[in-house]
């Protein structure tokens, strides 16, 4: 009896074993099918809840990893799905729900969500390999390249996009970015149109048309682009600073102040944008002669970054104007009252006036000796020009007014600024007739009248 008896046990056994082997084949499956059923409901607390439970008895279940990760997506906890999704790539094996490609594409955007591109560039790679003919795959992996300033790979992939999607606007937009940036004007040009060919609400490619444009100073056509371009949100306040700055360019100061105002306005008031905003701003206002708000600008500048551009020498050199009113009065008086302060500064230093007219930043006067110590003797012209310029003056305007006395008859020449003057401008006038007056001796004379 006792062999029968241990032969029934052994058999039993291993019919239980069966059973629930058996079972486990049946019910684990249907488990899994639930958990997904209810991850694609949206009902991903439950779905977490069943997958973890299932994972304590399995954790070799990688249909069950994949379906937690993309319900802790679902959820918003991405840390917790990428931490998954590795588990999958390290150990499991795709069949059933886990399809190869979906997971890829999964991974790939939790790797670039995490800050992690080298990661992310595999993923699209394996993508190319399983599907070459996909351009998204491309696309993404150009994308990669190029913030890894790989450019020729990243050409080569949005070259490999388009030839698989020729409609595709942001692999012409970005391809045509890269060719600007690598001064190739005309390929960017061809890149560029074709992007807003196939979608003309694609705005990045209005703003690096504008700036080709404005490159060829074709400032008419770099406006209309930028008009464009601050449609999108991102790029607004660029657009507004671009077109502030071609208004600069055709000496339209009015409108020029309109729009990096507005620029300044549609800002946080941080990001570089806005510190070469309020400086074009700055000398659009210099220009108009509205020295107060010019200062304005250099000052929130000067207190951002105090070391950009010229802001530092600009403070200095108008720091008088906070306790000079005369000089501010020069620099900043309408046309009839910076006249009659020329006047008073001519008649100041025995001149009499004999004609006087408008230069360029200034003006112009011919005055003689008002008396003189011989009867008869022949009075010598003097040729003034009264500058209101912030920068130095260089030698171009000495020779200049050299042609001028020489052509209207003049033997003297004087030119009086509110800055000063280049050394290649004091060496030119050394062994000429022509006296420099610069910011000192100005004030000085100011304060005579």
């Amino acid at each position: 009896m006792a062999p029968v008896v241990l032969f029934i046990i052994i058999f039993g056994a291993g019919f239980v074993v069966l059973i629930i082997f058996v079972l486990k084949s049946i019910l684990a499956p249907r488990k899994v099918a639930g958990i997904y059923d209810l991850y694609k409901q949206g009902k991903y607390a439950a779905a977490i809840k069943q997958a973890k439970q299932l994972l304590a008895n399995d954790n070799r279940n990688y249909e069950v990893h994949y379906i937690l990760g993309l319900s802790y997506l679902g959820d918003g906890k991405s840390e917790l799905a990428l931490m998954e999704m590795k588990k999958i790539n390290e150990y499991g094996e795709f069949t059933g729900i886990l399809k190869e490609v979906e997971y890829r594409k999964t991974i790939a955007k939790l790797y670039n969500d995490f800050n992690q591109p080298e990661e992310a560039l595999k993923e699209f790679l394996l993508l190319i390999r399983m599907e070459p003919e996909e351009a998204e795959w491309y696309y993404n992996s150009a994308i990669l390249f190029e913030q890894r300033n790989k450019t020729d790979s990243a050409v080569g992939h949005y070259k490999k996009t388009i030839e698989l999607n020729p409609r595709h606007t942001d692999a012409h937009f970005r391809l045509g970015s890269i060719f600007y940036r690598s001064k190739r004007a005309a390929e960017a040009k061809t890149e560029l149109e074709l992007a807003l060919r196939y979608n003309s609400e694609n705005h990045k490619a209005n703003f690096y048309i504008g700036k080709l444009l404005k490159d060829k100073k074709d400032f008419a056509g770099a406006l209309n682009a930028f008009e464009k371009s601050q449609r999108d949100p991102e790029l607004k306040v660029k657009s507004l600073l671009e077109r502030g700055i071609c208004y600069i360019n055709v000496k339209n100061f009015e409108r020029a102040i309109s729009e990096l105002e507005r620029a300044i306005a549609n800002s946080d008031n941080v990001g570089q944008e806005i510190i070469f905003a309020r400086y074009f701003l700055a000398f659009c206002y210099e220009q108009r002669r509205d020295i107060d708000n010019a200062i304005e600008q250099w000052e929130e500048i000067y207190s951002k970054k105090p070391t950009f551009k010229d802001v530092g020498e600009k403070l200095s050199q108008y720091q008088d104007l906070r306790t000079d009113d005369m000089m501010k009065d020069y620099l900043t008086a309408g046309r009839d009252e910076f006249l009659n302060i020329c006047k008073k500064i001519t008649a100041s230093i025995g001149m009499s006036i004999r004609d006087m007219g408008d230069i360029p930043n200034g003006c112009q006067i011919v005055a003689v000796e008002a008396e003189s110590k011989w009867r008869g003797a022949k009075k010598i012209p003097l040729l003034i020009w009264f500058l209101r310029v912030p920068d130095l003056v260089s030698e171009t305007s000495p020779r200049a007014m050299l042609e001028s006395m020489k052509k209207n008859s003049v033997g003297r020449g004087m030119i009086v600024t509110s800055s000063n003057f280049s050394k290649k401008a004091r060496d030119y006038t050394e062994s000429r007739p022509i006296n420099l007056v610069g910011k000192e001796k100005l004030q000085a004379m100011l304060k005579k009248i």
